[in-house]
């Protein structure tokens, strides 16, 4: 049986279950290609059933990760329309994200 090891973590107002050497893709963290940081938010780490929570945040907890790629996700088209007075609207967005490895999770 493999042993089971999560952490939730928050960055960029969302909150993301990350496990290791698992990619994940975040709002963008400024940094280059290759570098690594951790994540100062963590609510909770599982340890194959040793689960600890935060009273908002874990104690201790550590979860690192390294930047893979900085990109731009799809595009979002947003329409507004108001019927019987020739009113429309129409606009995009494309949200810059980062592509992160989780390399290690310690509590």
């Amino acid at each position: 049986m493999s042993k089971k090891l999560f952490a939730v973590v928050k960055t960029g107002g969302k909150q993301y279950i990350v496990e290791e050497n698992k990619t994940i893709d975040i709002e963008k963290i400024e940094g280059e290609t290759g570098a690594s940081f951790s994540f100062d938010s963590i609510f909770l780490v599982a340890n194959d059933g040793d689960v600890k929570v935060g009273a908002p945040k874990v104690e201790g907890a550590k979860v690192e990760a390294t930047i893979k790629e900085q990109f731009r996700g799809e595009k979002v088209e947003i329409q507004k329309f108001k019927r019987k007075t020739g009113y429309r609207r129409r606009n995009g967005h494309r949200q810059s994200l980062t592509k992160v490895l989780i390399t290690k999770i310690s509590a």
